[in-house]
């Protein structure tokens, strides 16, 4: 009797995800907000950021946004489930237009060392920077303004 009802409920569960179009062998995603807070904590500058990249792709991460604003963050799997980080700072203003020059000399100096996290996002409101992507399949980071445009993209160097 006990056989026929743990099969009961795991048919349950399968029609249930089935029905919503969800695969019942991906039902949960491979990361945490705790799992990438924890890869997150190795990251003290830019420079870092190609390993941290490859470490949240090895956990089934497809891409994330960050938000300038206020430091959430939208996770995706690639099984398509989404996570979103709580705000990380206070509410940031971004500038209402891009300032392409100025943000590449931020970003280069973020890259080589030279800044931390926050920092980096101050620089990026201040210069127009309201979020970035990155893509884990395609290794590239791309930077919007206000207004959705793409104020640059870069490659993920690979290492």
């Amino acid at each position: 009797m006990k056989g026929t009802t743990v099969l009961c409920i795991i048919l349950c569960i399968t029609f249930s995800l089935q029905s919503q179009n969800r695969n019942p062998l991906k039902a949960n995603i491979m990361f945490t907000l705790e799992k990438i807070a924890a890869i997150h904590a190795t990251v003290k500058s830019g420079a870092d950021f190609p390993r941290y990249v490859q470490e949240l792709k090895a956990i089934g991460m497809s891409h994330y946004d960050a938000f300038v604003s206020d430091g959430h963050t939208d996770y995706f799997a690639v099984d398509g489930e989404k996570l979103i980080s709580s705000a990380k700072y206070s509410e940031l203003s971004i500038a209402d237009s891009a300032d392409k020059d100025r943000f590449e000399e931020r970003l280069k100096l973020h890259q080589q060392g030279g800044t931390d996290y926050i920092t980096f996002c101050r620089d990026c409101a201040d210069t127009g920077v309201e979020k970035w992507r990155v893509d884990m399949n395609a290794m590239v980071c791309t930077y919007f303004d206000k207004a959705g445009n793409v104020v640059l993209e870069e490659r993920i160097p690979t290492k």
